[in-house]
């Protein structure tokens, strides 16, 4: 199908493509494309404008900040996949990054893109929000952090503003003793996940000191699974930790589509929560 018309222009620095955006509530920012340029085709997004920011400089590379990873939003996803930063100190990122469609997809989309989308069947927005990232938005008012907890706010939306770009996402280092693993259950290599699990364990004296579970597209947005957080916390490896991920759906609304209905869905996110936390704890 053909896109509906729209204007498009290639600003050359932030400050302008900020003043686009601010100056027209219809435009879309472009990076990679290969998340908008589907919707276009299939009109389901009506932009009046492509503002294409995939050229502006530095906006893209990896960079060890200390106590975060710092990502830019035009690192493509192999860039992060294959950077020895992210997989020494964000491993979960990379881990769930190589799971992303295929290397055609992750060799053009962007780490930015993928989050401003806000598609919660998209794989790295439940990861960020497992490891507590924040999100680094740009616009003439100069820069914002937004905590993952708060940028995804429905189906596709997120709370940046009219004129703001997201130039970045920090994510932070966990340290020694924690493990990590993205579980995902899909039809084939380029779908999206039906339903996706980010999983993070520290694991103290032989039980699980700390786990962070986020849920992949058993929602409008990516979910944390609390109540299976709080039920893992002081557990020893073993049955107690099966009975704990069975509480990974209580919360969530999941979609039902051609793909799936909810309590399949709900039933896939208690098997492949346990399968995530045993492997991020390291038990076979």
């Amino acid at each position: 199908m053909i896109p509906a018309p729209f204007d498009y222009v290639r600003p050359d620095s932030l400050s302008a493509a900020c003043a686009e955006l601010a100056a027209d509530e219809d435009a879309k920012a472009l990076a990679g494309g290969q998340s908008l340029l589907p919707l276009l085709r299939l009109r389901l997004a009506y932009p009046s404008k492509l503002v294409d920011i995939g050229r502006l400089p530095g906006l893209n590379g990896v960079h060890d900040r200390g106590d975060h990873v710092f990502i830019g939003a035009l690192a493509t996803h192999d860039e992060v996949m294959r950077s020895p930063v992210v997989n020494a100190g964000a491993p979960l990122v990379a881990l769930a990054t190589a799971r992303v469609a295929d290397p055609a997809i992750r060799h053009r989309g962007t780490f930015g893109g993928s989050l401003a989308h806000a598609d919660p069947a998209g794989d790295l927005p439940a990861v960020v929000l497992a490891l507590d990232g924040v999100i680094v938005a740009a616009s003439a008012q100069g820069e914002r952090e937004i905590p993952a907890a708060e940028f995804f706010i429905d189906y596709l939306e997120t709370s940046l503003r009219a004129g703001e770009i997201l130039v970045g996402v920090k994510v932070p280092k966990l340290g020694e003793g924690w493990g990590f693993h993205y579980e995902k259950f899909h039809r084939t290599a380029q779908s999206w996940a039906i339903v996706g699990v980010a999983a993070a364990v520290r694991r103290a004296n032989g039980s699980i000191a700390e786990a962070r579970v986020a849920l992949t597209n058993m929602g409008p947005t990516p979910v944390r699974a609390r109540a299976t957080e709080d039920a893992l916390r002081g557990v020893e490896l073993g049955d107690r930790v099966r009975q704990a991920c069975e509480e990974a759906a209580e919360g969530t609304s999941p979609p039902a589509d051609l793909h799936a209905q909810p309590d399949y869905r709900r039933h896939l996110a208690r098997v492949l929560t346990h399968r995530a936390v045993r492997t991020a704890a390291g038990t076979p």
